[in-house]
């Protein structure tokens, strides 16, 4: 088979280095996936049911395709995603798929373009450039495959060597189709991961009904400051059970505080009843930060901080197709000032993992790598979102190595909806740092004895360590 795919993509181009690059890579290329934060669908894998079409597997679930296509003028409907309000959306697969292929010039040079190639070539064994020529050949190639059993879902798991996948779940989330994959004779590793925003930020929406139902499925009053924060250790011990090793919030800064008690409970009165001010919201978040990590401390659980996203910031779009529809936008990061009243209250504690991540690179040399390199709790994430790219990895190595080394970093984590990218996304970050290990390697800056030690770590040992699984 002649794929479209350059075998030596995203290696160094000088002779030299890449054959330093080329004979790390051998080596990790089919290491087993560690895939311990992501937003895949546990019930893919609990039904293992067929996927229905090309258009729902790539298009509809994928914010990073959508967003594209919607940037050049193609509605939302037209791409088959849904409505809130269960109005009018395309659902014919093929007619979805030939705005996708007559549109897919627009990705040219950009991640999605590498991770959808590599999925047509390696997953369906398509190697004909995408096009509005092709599309319908396309299509009816992908389709037939997903007829097949070896293209369910549980296949295609143990098929991309996947020794464990994280999903991400809500704090009221009943974790059903968790228990269906617990409860199955399947022995796919997939755990859930604890994402309390609905009960932990004021303002999203329906914040004093969600923490109503927190009491209801607990059995504590979280009219009291006391019930609700027993009701979250409660709601951690659950998804434990489920294989959590990961608790993840989403908050728009990194702001964290740590308040005395009394002053904690009465602005949790005034956030149940919906008087809290933007600023006292943050102060709330930021507060609640700190009692997770405290939290963490007694259960094990590592806690994950995403900040510096202009969440929904489109009005109608939310509105019309609510949350995570592509109009999520970088913002400017304080992480020195902002984490330290969490870091006076538990950063020096070497039993607590907390794994940062950020979506404004300028922090990376100037704060994030300078606190990872000093406090014993906290590690970085991977580039992440925006910068889970070439380009991106490779400057988070450039501007975190010389601080913060490699050991205060996590490896690798593919976060994503789409599932035939996670071997494609590892690939590259296996390949990007590689290159990056060879260049030093060629520089006399690392023995090559010790790239190839490294090049295993960042590629499955710090995942696998850091996330306890």
């Amino acid at each position: 088979m002649v794929g479209q795919l350059d075998p030596h993509r995203l290696l160094p181009t000088d002779e030299k280095t890449r054959g330093i690059a080329t004979a790390l890579y051998e080596t990790v290329k089919d290491l087993p996936i560690i895939s311990p934060h992501g937003h895949t669908d546990p019930r893919w894998y609990a039904e293992n049911e067929a996927f229905p079409d090309p258009a729902q597997l790539f298009i509809v679930p994928d914010h990073y395709v959508f967003r594209m296509l919607c940037s050049q003028g193609h509605s939302l409907e037209s791409l088959g995603v849904p409505r809130i309000d269960g109005g009018w959306t395309e659902t014919d697969g093929r007619k979805i798929w030939r705005i996708f292929a007559e549109n897919y010039h627009l990705f040219r040079a950009t991640p999605s373009r590498m991770w959808l190639d590599h999925s047509f070539e390696h997953v369906f064994g398509w190697t004909k450039r995408l096009s509005a020529e092709t599309a319908d050949e396309a299509y009816d190639h992908i389709a037939d495959c997903l007829n097949r059993p070896e293209f369910r879902p549980r296949a295609l798991f143990d098929r991309f060597n996947i020794e464990a996948i994280a999903t991400t779940e809500a704090a009221l989330d009943d974790l059903k189709w968790h228990r269906i994959i617990r409860d199955s004779d399947w022995n796919g590793n997939v755990v859930t991961a604890y994402r309390p925003d609905s009960v932990i930020d004021p303002e999203f929406e329906g914040f004093a009904a969600n923490i109503v139902q927190l009491g209801v499925i607990t059995g504590e009053d979280t009219s009291t400051w006391t019930g609700y924060l027993a009701a979250h250790r409660k709601r951690r011990t659950y998804f434990k059970e489920f294989g959590a090793t990961s608790s993840d919030h989403g908050h728009a800064t990194a702001r964290t505080e740590d308040l005395p008690q009394p002053e904690a409970a009465k602005l949790f009165q005034k956030a149940l009843a919906g008087e809290c001010s933007a600023e006292e919201a943050d102060i709330f978040r930021g507060h609640m930060l700190t009692e997770m990590a405290r939290m963490s401390l007694d259960d094990g659980l590592v806690l994950q901080i995403h900040p510096g996203s202009y969440r929904n910031h489109s009005g109608p779009i939310i509105k019309g197709f609510g949350r995570d529809k592509g109009f999520d936008i970088p913002t400017r990061t304080d992480y020195v000032r902002a984490l330290k009243p969490l870091l006076d209250a538990v950063g020096m504690e070497p039993s607590l993992t907390i794994i940062l991540f950020t979506l404004d690179e300028t922090a990376y040399a100037r704060e994030l790598a300078p606190l990872a390199g000093a406090y014993p709790a906290l590690k970085l994430g991977p580039a992440w979102w925006f910068y889970d790219s070439p380009e991106g990895m490779r400057r988070f190595r450039e501007m975190t190595t010389e601080t913060a080394g490699f050991y205060n970093t996590v490896g690798f984590n593919d976060d994503t909806r789409a599932f035939c990218s996670i071997p494609a996304r590892h690939d590259v970050a296996r390949r990007v740092d590689c290159a990056y290990l060879a260049t030093l390697v060629a520089t006399g800056r690392l023995a090559e004895d010790e790239a190839y030690e490294v090049a295993h770590d960042l590629s499955y040992r710090l995942a696998k360590q850091a996330y306890r699984l």
